[in-house]
């Protein structure tokens, strides 16, 4: 089941198989299970480092988040885009991974 998902800021959409959608919304909740976790320690006063802990375990889980999502969209949009003739989608790569590299 191939589904097409729409946004107010995007100015293109991608159709995702199921297991796509679903591994990366699940990737989803539990990174935001863990902010929710972190909140709740500042709301207990938990100790700094314990926090500092808990947060680069959010940027990693962010991070694969990126891998993930990253390798999904060169194997297809991008794939798809240069077998096509659109050699503006590698631009448009380019442009994504300077900002990932920030």
């Amino acid at each position: 089941m191939e589904e097409t998902k729409e946004c107010s800021w995007c100015q293109k959409t991608k159709e995702r198989s199921e297991k796509e959608y679903k591994d990366l919304i699940n990737r989803l909740s539990r990174i935001e299970g863990q902010i929710r976790g972190i909140k709740g320690m500042i709301e207990k006063d938990a100790y700094c480092t314990d926090i500092l802990t808990q947060v680069a375990a959010v940027n990693a889980a962010l991070n694969s988040f990126n891998r993930v999502l990253l390798s999904n969209h060169i194997k297809t949009c991008v794939t798809n885009d240069i077998r096509e003739g659109k050699e503006e989608t590698v631009d448009e790569l380019l442009v994504t991974l300077q900002k990932l590299m920030k």
